[in-house]
């Protein structure tokens, strides 16, 4: 089968299309073959190996461990394993593979596929799994989001923004998007009840406040975002400073210990009960997937190259079947 593989860190120059062995799934997998595929920041730090960490996070110290790229992905049931009930072959399926989706088949463990909605495109479940549930943990579990509040999106355009204003909206919250000046109109759209063009106005030097603030950006200082919560407010930082990650993991712990206003990142962790609420939200329409550009599975690389440059609006698609 076809996928995209690289042998050593590097810029996208280190991706090539080659032909593996197809996946065999063991007892508790199931084979999907992919249809569509999507692009998250998460590609292009284990293509690049940086930040160092991701290293140790099992992606190899020196060289790739793995070889291939891809969580996101939506196809069809080709084969399951003899412990798994809930799929048979033909379920149109979307959920995250082991970093290996940008190929033309992939094994997946039961637990990290739903089934699609029959309303919902393959490129449009694709887009959801990581950027939806990142969206999802960070406002419901981290944020403790509540109907009436007062939210804001930094980073609003973004694949996990998109996601994070229409799941916000689905909590009956008033949201602000912080986007940049060509994609207020689109932010609007999908829901956000004001937006900040962020290329005009600083939203952590004006006067209103939040009780919740997801960031999919962060570059401010910590003094910044506390001045603009609310008592009781919450940060939640999805991406962004990793000088600011390092910061909150040090002392966001203390500050929130010894203050009502809480701050802390998060790293979101895919599982079967979130995927089904994605799955309910996209079937509803709640949620809808906003899609940017698509690419073929041989101009990979230059999709990530695309999302590396920090201006995709939503998601990037990879087309494989």
């Amino acid at each position: 089968m076809k996928a995209i593989v690289y042998h050593n860190y590097g810029s996208p120059e280190v991706l090539k299309l080659a032909d593996i062995p197809k996946p065999v799934p063991n007892d508790n997998q199931v084979l999907v073959k992919v249809y569509s595929a999507s692009v998250n920041p998460l590609d292009w730090h284990f293509m690049r190996g940086k930040p160092f960490l991701v290293r140790f996070m099992g992606s190899g110290f020196f060289k790739p461990k793995n070889g291939q790229l891809g969580v996101d992905i939506a196809g069809r049931v080709e084969a399951v394993g003899k412990n798994v009930n809930q799929f048979k072959i033909g379920d149109e399926v979307f959920g995250g593979a082991n970093i290996n989706g940008f190929a033309e088949y992939v094994s997946i463990v039961d637990k990290r596929l739903v089934l699609k909605p029959s309303n919902v495109s393959f490129d449009a479940a694709a887009s959801a799994p990581i950027a939806a549930i990142t969206a999802l943990q960070a406002l419901r579990d981290n944020g403790k989001i509540q109907s009436g509040q007062n939210v804001l999106i930094n980073g609003a355009s973004g694949g996990v923004g998109t996601f994070a204003v229409q799941i916000a909206k689905s909590y009956n919250t008033v949201v602000t998007g912080v986007c940049s000046s060509r994609n207020l109109e689109m932010v609007k759209s999908i829901g956000a009840d004001n937006v900040i063009d962020y290329t005009k106005e600083n939203f952590t030097k004006n006067q209103l406040k939040y009780d919740l603030i997801l960031d999919t950006a962060a570059y401010h200082s910590m003094a910044d975002y506390r001045r603009v919560l609310n008592s009781q407010g919450r940060f939640v930082m999805v991406g962004g400073s990793m000088a600011l990650m390092m910061k909150l993991s040090l002392f966001g712990f203390v500050n929130s210990m010894y203050g009502n206003k809480k701050m802390g990142g998060m790293v979101a962790k895919i599982n079967n009960e979130d995927l089904l609420v994605i799955k309910e939200l996209l079937d509803l329409g709640k949620v809808k997937a906003v899609i940017d550009r698509t690419y073929p599975l041989d101009e990979t690389a230059d999709a990530i190259r695309y999302l590396e440059e920090g201006h995709a609006r939503g998601k990037v698609i990879i087309k494989i079947s």
